[in-house]
């Protein structure tokens, strides 16, 4: 790989690039993610905090950024970004349209994953008095909790994924290199290992998710 050797500390700033914004975009969106997944499990029909019409408007705006394909979902927030960022381009201004874009989906997964407690727990804690706020740490985060880490790693390669689709569009990272550097200037080399890095991320993540679920599960 003869354009690779020459390039080294490309390769090392587009990996501390993309881990910039995996890291920023996993914990956020793991923030407001769990938080907006317990809101829907706990809003919808036969929740413990139950409301319809609340529920309804939240589930569609979910679907809505959901089904925006995240290039145009960069565009639509162009403006945004400039006010948060002061630029639309680079890691930082990346984040923007990353979070965006990563918080309904998993939202959905987490949702998902604490639906599958057992009612009759939820149930249960109810009969005992449990205040709302006790069932959703108590019951809903402790039972749902190997749902919610299968469902981060999911997210988390999705992050790393999403990370060079940014990279394309001027974002920084291992994307923004192999389309720069790679494709555009026929390095072939350069995009195989941009790629091989990548791939790298997505294994350790699917490595230490594995793990953990196993200790959360026993």
């Amino acid at each position: 790989m003869p354009n690779v050797a020459k390039i080294p500390k490309d390769f090392l700033e587009a990996t501390q690039q993309t881990l910039y914004m995996t890291f920023w975009t996993a914990l956020w969106s793991g923030i407001f993610g769990i938080l907006l997944g317990v809101i829907l499990v706990v809003t919808h029909d036969g929740g413990i905090l139950e409301n319809r019409w609340f529920y309804r408007i939240l589930d569609q705006l979910v679907n809505i950024f959901r089904s925006i394909p995240f290039i145009i979902l960069v565009a639509l927030l162009a403006t945004t970004t400039r006010f948060l960022a002061g630029t639309t381009i680079g890691s930082k201004a990346a984040l923007v349209p990353l979070i965006a874009g990563v918080i309904p989906f998993f939202a959905r997964q987490v949702e998902n994953a604490l639906l599958e407690v057992n009612p009759g727990v939820v149930e249960a804690a109810q009969a005992m008095g449990t205040s709302p706020w006790g069932i959703i740490f108590r019951v809903y985060l402790k039972e749902g909790l190997p749902g919610i880490v299968r469902a981060s790693a999911l997210t988390l390669i999705s992050v790393i994924g999403l990370t060079a689709m940014a990279g394309a569009v001027g974002g920084g990272g291992l994307g923004n290199l192999a389309i720069s550097r790679g494709y555009n200037r026929f390095q072939t080399d350069v995009t195989l290992m941009s790629t091989i890095l990548i791939l790298i991320l997505v294994f350790i993540t699917q490595f230490i998710a594995r793990r953990i679920e196993k200790r959360v599960t026993h």
